[in-house]
């Protein structure tokens, strides 16, 4: 059977689509979907579809039977496209305007998660009778893209906005949380699932009782290091909901997209330009004709190190380059501190394939900036391209 990479090397080889260019594997997003279900035996799965909104993608998850955390109205119908039914949206986004709402209650949605009473009152007014589950903020150990104080609410609050919800005629469901994106470390779901039966035994002890608990994305997945396996997240998730959960265990639910739909992704990038600050320098800086501002926002500050493999030149004859994008801004550098090094005889032309970059490339590129349009992406299945349809 051939591999991910295989099968994006074959349809590049004979579509030769110019550059640059993301090609999405779908049969590995399904893949990888079918094993987070099977390493999360009772889990719901749903896919975040910021990651990688691509049509292609949404329609081969809808029939595998995904659920979908969605995070505006646009990616609302995107999904309703694709085949799903909004009774499997959950609108996870907590900064919603109330036409967003309105929005999402005409299509089917019937769940979503707030942190604030203004937005709780709107989901009431909009979305009656809708079930809601409130995002926690959560000290968790460092990821590679952290939320910060962006999301959630302390435990205080979101036990006040629950019983409120109840109050207003809403279904109180439970508590949502995220780690961080690129969470390296599976001991971060024990800190927040701890924080989150707190608010659970507080909302019970005022008469409501929460039933669901949403432990976010942030399952990592390998770039140059390798990352933890589905089975070492499930473990750990496992262990924190019985030491906290000890009586029963709550329903449980994940928003991955990183780790559903990264590795089914390769940029194929050119080199536009090799060279030298001076003589005396040891450092080549390779200029590629993507960067941060049309497919590789994730290198803001080095946080994501992807994998980069020359095209058919294979040299043991490397040096240290630093690696930067075509636009005229200085703040288009990719990796100056992470060192990277490239054959000797790299020259302007050469191809250079960007490893496992399906997961926010595409979906964060810039609509023209200095006219570079957005990153042109390609999905194919069995090795060939999708329907358009």
């Amino acid at each position: 059977m051939s591999t991910t990479l295989e099968r994006i090397r074959g349809f590049l080889a004979e579509q030769d689509p110019p550059t640059p260019c993301l090609v999405v594997d779908v049969d590995t997003v399904v893949d990888r979907y079918r094993a987070l279900t099977a390493g999360f035996p009772g889990a719901r799965v749903q896919y975040a579809v910021k990651a990688n909104p691509e049509p292609a993608v949404l329609r081969a998850l809808a029939t595998a039977g995904a659920w979908f955390d969605v995070a505006s109205p646009a990616e609302i119908d995107l999904c309703l496209a694709a085949g799903a039914p909004g009774e499997r949206l959950s609108y996870g986004n907590t900064v919603k305007k109330p036409a967003d709402i309105e929005h999402a209650h005409s299509a089917g949605v019937r769940e979503y998660t707030c942190e604030a009473d203004s937005d709780l009152d709107n989901i009431a007014r909009l979305a009656p009778g809708a079930q809601v589950s409130v995002r926690l903020l959560v000290e968790a150990p460092a990821s590679a893209t952290p939320f910060g104080r962006k999301f959630g609410c302390s435990a205080e609050y979101a036990a006040d906005l629950l019983v409120r919800a109840a109050e207003l005629g809403l279904d109180p469901v439970g508590v949502s949380f995220h780690v961080g994106s690129q969470q390296l470390d599976p001991a971060a779901w024990d800190v927040a699932i701890g924080a989150a039966a707190k608010v659970f035994a507080a909302t019970a002890g005022r008469g409501v009782t929460l039933r669901r608990l949403n432990v976010g994305g942030g399952l990592a997945v390998g770039y140059r290091e390798p990352a933890p396996t589905t089975e070492a997240y499930a473990a750990a998730v496992t262990r924190a909901v019985r030491a906290h959960f000890p009586a029963a265990a709550p329903e449980l639910v994940l928003e991955p997209g990183r780790a559903i739909v990264a590795e089914a992704g390769l940029i194929r990038s050119e080199v536009v330009l090799v060279s030298r600050k001076s003589h005396s320098d040891e450092h080549r800086w390779v200029y590629l004709d993507v960067g941060r501002y049309n497919g590789l926002a994730e290198t803001e500050n080095e946080a994501i190190a992807y994998r980069l493999e020359v095209v058919g030149r294979h040299s043991s004859d490397e040096g240290p380059v630093i690696i930067a994008g075509p636009t005229c801004d200085g703040d288009d550098v990719l990796y100056q501190r992470t060192p990277y090094r490239l054959p000797s005889s790299l020259r302007p032309g050469d191809r250079i394939d960007i490893l496992a970059a399906g997961a926010y490339t595409a979906s964060y590129s810039s609509v023209g900036f200095n006219g570079i349009p957005p990153l042109r992406t390609y999905c194919i299945s069995e090795g060939r391209p999708t329907s358009a349809e």
